[in-house]
């Protein structure tokens, strides 16, 4: 399990709530692409911004806070926030980031 103080997680929700989504789950859907691609994200960055289409959520044939907790789940992520069909995850990177030290 991940540990991290509050401290910690409020700045991290800053420094994610600037940009823009780093993925986009389309109308496919989860698939294991975009699995792979939030867990690359996750290695390199540590936190991570995804976005849910309308169509993804019809795919899914779930609503937005079951798909971003089976997602954290399945790669192991702490799910830091759900907002609109936006969620952020949080994983200690395996590389080390100049993002990440930016934050601190």
């Amino acid at each position: 399990m991940v540990k991290i103080n509050i401290r910690e997680l409020k700045k991290l929700k800053e420094y994610i709530q600037q940009g823009p989504p780093d993925v986009i789950i389309g109308k496919a859907g989860v698939t294991v692409n975009v699995l792979k691609e939030i867990e690359r994200h996750l290695d390199m960055k540590g936190i991570i911004k995804v976005k849910m289409l309308k169509t993804a959520l019809k795919t899914e044939g779930k609503d937005r806070f079951t798909v971003a907790r089976d997602v954290a789940k399945k790669l192991n992520a702490l799910l830091l926030e759900v907002r609109g069909r936006t969620f952020v995850l949080y994983r200690e990177p395996k590389k080390k980031s100049k993002t990440l030290k930016n934050w601190k």
